[in-house]
């Protein structure tokens, strides 16, 4: 790519002509969903026909080939003209393009990964790039092949943070193997975009986070393929200048038209008009790639050496699990750490200084994190972990939702959990966390209480498909498993039991150590409580909580350092809904704290273990 050969004639109208094919075909397809962009698409039709006919190196019958040049589309709107291009490459049979949107097709409104040829789904705008920066870390970084990444955005995304945050990422990296599209089509969904057609000022813009920046004309086959001819040794941002709904006469540039498919006796038109323009219907071939991407294998990997922890000593989660991540690491050299500049606080840095060329650092802008984590993971290329405190991963919830619909298999640990992280306060408390991850359709959320456990989630989570979170807390705690103990998915723990249980009471993390010196204060007044610890809230052990709960009067209190809504309380109400002869009494934050001492704190907020005491006497009472 370091020099640039201009196409000859006969190869630049075979560019436009397929361009305009792939126009016939958006406007076919959304006339036939009744739904659909297909201006959105049209605006796209050149750059799209020069990425994937021109320029990316791609086997197209095998789309999630390893070693293929890679393509995003974030504005996944545009998503018709995507499906046209694997049509046109031989990969869909084109019929099926007018299958768009129904129920019986994979061809949905917006990119997604059941499509083979989609790697991240799209369509919540301005997390495409993030997603490409991830890839094109990997591709640079891990896999040291020379596949690129192509990000097509639209101007509309570009008011988004996350563009920009990924922007920085990309400079700082110097991802030389990323080319970042601009459709700069002047017109959003409801109102033109901000910058219109100033295409010198998204220039200065990108070329103010680092990156080498062309303006072209958009349309123009050949400024592109001058455009994608140029190697850097930074990321690339093309500006392309275009019109939404180029090729539709009465629609181009004009307002109103988002989202908006042609009717059919408009839409015929229209197509008539522009295959009068085609000059031949012969298919450009595909240019197939380099093969120099190593073999990966994440399957099945598995700790190297039992806990080293002894029963009675005291570890804080957060520093077991930097311990776990730094150990797992020795076994598979695909297991990745990333982290928001909060290392020496989730203890990430315990990788980092052990496997550095495998941490990556995200500072602080936690929806990229999430956006380079669900890039990294395309492919089964890597086992990515991301550490922040857990209520900052609130601010990522979208990208983490849509790392869900993208199928993606990411690690997230969140720490500093709850009030007992003690004087920093309610900004830095994770206290609506487990709500967040388990309202995750893929998630998997566990909650370790010591380390042990810990260290048995994290080696549970790298071999778990989907979404995982583990929480972790900043005191520090007493081990109080063997470092021999099975732990499993689903399966919870009872820690403490005897023939004359009362009260069953569940709780995880620092809650469980209370409930556990809850009992002692219990037993001196002959009540005894059985303990479990759920180990994962989601998906939550059922039967045992169930068994415990009868053989307890049907008497359950669920005590935890989250606030009531969406925590431990409502999964073991939800699991047991319905239960005749089951109680369910729950002990939780029920209002924004304060600073103060994490012992404080507990007891201010009925969470210690002299709140759970009481909580049972008057169960018991009530009996």
């Amino acid at each position: 790519m370091e020099g640039y050969h201009k196409p000859d004639q006969q190869k630049l109208q075979a560019l436009k002509d397929t361009a305009n094919r792939l126009r016939i075909s958006s406007i076919q397809a959304t006339t036939a969903a009744g739904s659909g962009h297909p201006t959105s698409c049209c605006s796209a039709a050149e750059i799209m026909a020069v990425l994937f006919f021109h320029t990316m190196r791609y086997k197209p019958l095998d789309p999630r080939n390893p070693h293929n040049d890679r393509f995003v589309l974030s504005k996944g709107h545009a998503a018709p003209i995507l499906y046209a291009v694997w049509a046109e490459a031989g990969f869909l049979p084109e019929e099926e393009l007018l299958n768009l949107r129904k129920i019986t097709s994979d061809l949905d409104g917006h990119p997604v990964p059941k499509q083979v040829f989609t790697d991240v789904a799209t369509g919540s705008l301005g997390q495409g790039l993030g997603a490409a920066c991830g890839m094109a870390y990997t591709g640079k970084y891990f896999d040291k092949a020379s596949y690129r990444v192509y990000c097509m955005m639209g101007d509309g995304e570009l008011s988004e943070g996350s563009v920009w945050e990924a922007m920085a990422f990309a400079s700082i990296y110097k991802l030389d193997n990323l080319i970042a599209i601009l459709d700069i089509n002047r017109l959003g969904q409801s109102d033109p975009t901000p910058l219109q057609h100033q295409v010198d000022v998204y220039q200065k813009r990108c070329e103010a986070f680092g990156w080498h920046t062309v303006i072209v004309d958009g349309h123009s086959v050949e400024e592109l393929c001058k455009a994608f001819g140029q190697a850097k040794h930074q990321p690339t941002a093309i500006i392309a200048k275009t019109f939404k709904g180029r090729g539709i006469s009465g629609i181009e540039d004009k307002e109103a038209w988002h989202g908006k498919p042609l009717p059919k006796n408009m839409a015929d038109q229209i197509v008539q008009e522009i295959y009068s323009q085609i000059q031949s219907t012969k298919k450009i071939l595909v240019t197939p790639p380099q093969e120099d991407a190593p073999l990966v294998d994440i399957t099945n990997i598995r700790m190297p050496s039992p806990p080293s922890y002894k029963v009675g000593d005291k570890i804080a989660t957060r520093k077991a699990y930097g311990q776990a991540l730094a150990k797992l690491g020795r076994v598979n050299d695909r297991i990745i750490a990333l982290d928001g500049d909060t290392k020496n606080s989730t203890f990430s840095e315990i990788f980092k200084k052990e496997h550095p060329d495998r941490f990556i650092e995200c500072y602080i802008a936690e929806q990229n994190m999430v956006s380079v984590a669900v890039g990294c993971a395309t492919r089964n290329r890597t086992v990515p972990f991301c550490s922040a405190f857990g209520a900052f991963f609130t601010r990522a919830f979208d990208q983490i939702r849509m790392a869900a619909i993208s199928e993606s298999n990411i690690n997230f640990c969140g720490s500093h959990c709850g009030v007992s992280i003690g004087e920093d306060g309610p900004s830095q408390m994770a206290l609506e966390d487990l709500a967040m991850f388990r309202s995750i359709p893929t998630a998997t959320v566990f909650y370790p209480s010591d380390g042990v456990s810990t260290e048995k989630a994290v080696e549970l989570a790298a071999n778990t498909k989907g979404i995982c979170f583990i929480r972790t807390s900043r005191p520090e705690n007493a081990i109080i498993y063997n470092s021999n103990e099975d732990f499993q998915i689903k399966q919870a723990k009872v820690v403490l039991k005897s023939k004359d249980d009362q009260v069953t009471v569940i709780g995880a993390g620092v809650t469980l150590h209370e409930a556990l010196a809850a009992a002692d204060l219990l037993k001196k007044e002959k009540i005894n409580i059985r303990v479990l610890d759920p180990f994962t809230i989601k998906p939550l052990d059922r039967n045992l909580i169930l068994s415990s709960a009868r053989a307890t009067k049907g008497r359950i209190l669920t005590v935890e350092d989250h606030y009531y809504e969406g925590g431990i309380g409502e999964a073991v109400s939800s699991a047991l809904v319905g239960e005749p002869g089951i109680t369910v009494s729950r002990l939780a934050v029920g209002e924004v704290p304060r600073s103060g001492k994490p012992a404080e704190l507990l007891k201010m907020f009925g969470i210690d273990r002299d709140a759970i005491a009481q909580a049972v006497r008057d169960l018991v009472a009530k009996a």
